[in-house]
């Protein structure tokens, strides 16, 4: 009995480094995120060649996610990878202050890009071994309402920083947060997680050789998983472009100072994705996950439609909110869902890594096809078809409602096979 509550008192002594973490991660997992464009655009670089440069980024990270979901399943130093991704982004970001060569800019984006999809995994795996499948739920809505409060700070602190000593503060300020996440991970005690949990595997089973499972494999056979995939991508093929060109067309536009509007546009969706995240817990707990998903991917072409008609200070308010009720239900509920769809069968943390993959499929390719339309067509009518993507996302949803809705019941348990 003293044993078990010691391995308790441990768990929870882990929790508090684990929420730091998911709070100062967040400015720097993506780097400098949306300043990239406002900053290219600065040093002569049109909407077309950035959106190319984030699409190569995007296209590294998603070949490598679900390899990297797979070495997090099979790895028991998941501390050690979270921390090697952290410094690898933290130093990739600040390539781009040496040069904006295009060819130096595209490495960063894909260092930062391939350390960044080993961080999501990571932290998904360390927070299942800590927590447990009955926890993890609650604690993964948790830690994203830490993220994205991290993601306000970091916001909030690189707008100020931006205006008043220019951009290189705000990758000082992303290798600082890059710092204090690598310090949070290292006081997570490494005997606070359960290892063989931490992959989906039932308690006290042994590992028998799945570590070489491929994560495509989990997914095809898997149905509702493989829904949601291409939900997701197609989402994503509309979300991944909006808020990097919403920031573009203001500068465009000259609607205030630049680099103040995108910092707003961070801050307003992160508070919005703060609230969703802790509804998406409630509405999990009461009805599993089916509404919160439809509810996010319906943000999505209202979003568009808004921002088509107002890339202005009035136009930031709706639109932002709406991005954070997508994407903030979306960080409870996919996580949770894949750990929900996967348990007892050993494989979640591959299983993550290739709905990511196939999620990013349509994110990676979202800032060329959007920035190459802007360029095109201007940014209203880039807005309006970046939002209809969604709309197959919707239909995917209602088409296999039956399905979905059943597997997306969270309280009722699901055991994969081994």
């Amino acid at each position: 009995m003293s044993q078990s509550l010691s391995s308790t008192a441990t768990k929870l002594r882990g929790i508090w480094p684990l929420q730091a973490l998911n709070f100062f991660m967040a400015d720097m997992q993506a780097g400098i995120g949306p300043f990239l464009g406002i900053f290219l655009l600065a040093h002569g670089w049109q909407s077309g060649m950035i959106g190319s440069v984030m699409t190569i980024g995007g296209v590294a990270g998603m070949l490598m996610t679900a390899p990297a979901g797979a070495l997090i399943d099979a790895t028991r130093r998941k501390r050690m990878y979270v921390v090697i991704a952290a410094l690898f982004t933290t130093l990739a970001s600040g390539l781009i202050l040496l040069s904006q060569n295009f060819w130096l800019v595209s490495i960063s984006q894909v260092a930062t890009a391939i350390a960044g999809s080993a961080i999501g995994p990571g932290v998904v795996g360390i927070t299942l071994g800590m927590v447990r499948q009955a926890g993890f739920n609650r604690q993964n809505g948790y830690n994203q309402a830490y993220n994205h409060a991290g993601n306000v700070a970091g916001a909030a602190l690189s707008g100020y920083l931006g205006m008043r000593f220019g951009m290189p503060a705000v990758f000082i300020l992303a290798a600082l947060f890059g710092v204090l996440a690598i310090i949070s991970v290292l006081l997570i005690p490494g005997d606070a997680i359960d290892d063989d949990v931490a992959r989906g595997l039932p308690e006290k089973k042994q590992q028998d050789g799945q570590t070489t499972t491929n994560g495509f494999e989990v997914l095809l056979k898997n149905r509702p998983l493989l829904i949601l995939a291409a939900a997701l991508a197609s989402f994503h093929l509309g979300n991944g472009a909006m808020l990097p060109l919403y920031g573009m067309a203001a500068a465009t536009n000259h609607a205030g100072n630049a680099t103040e509007f995108v910092a707003m546009t961070i801050i307003i969706a992160q508070l919005a994705m703060i609230a969703m995240s802790l509804l998406a817990i409630r509405m999990a707990e009461k009805s599993g996950f089916w509404l919160v998903m439809l509810i996010s991917f319906i943000a999505l072409p209202v979003r568009g439609f808004i921002a088509a008609h107002l890339s202005s200070q009035i136009g930031l308010y709706p639109v932002q909110i709406l991005d954070g009720i997508g994407a903030g239900l979306q960080s409870v509920a996919v996580p949770g869902l894949v750990a929900h769809l996967l348990n007892g069968s050993g494989r979640v943390n591959v299983g993550q890594g290739a709905v990511m993959t196939v999620q990013g499929i349509g994110a990676s390719l979202s800032p060329a096809i959007g920035g190459w339309m802007a360029q095109q067509i201007g940014y209203s009518s880039t807005f309006l078809i970046l939002g209809s993507f969604a709309f197959v996302s919707i239909l995917l949803w209602l088409w296999f409602g039956r399905v979905l809705k059943s597997a997306c019941d969270t309280t009722m348990p699901i055991v994969a096979p081994a």
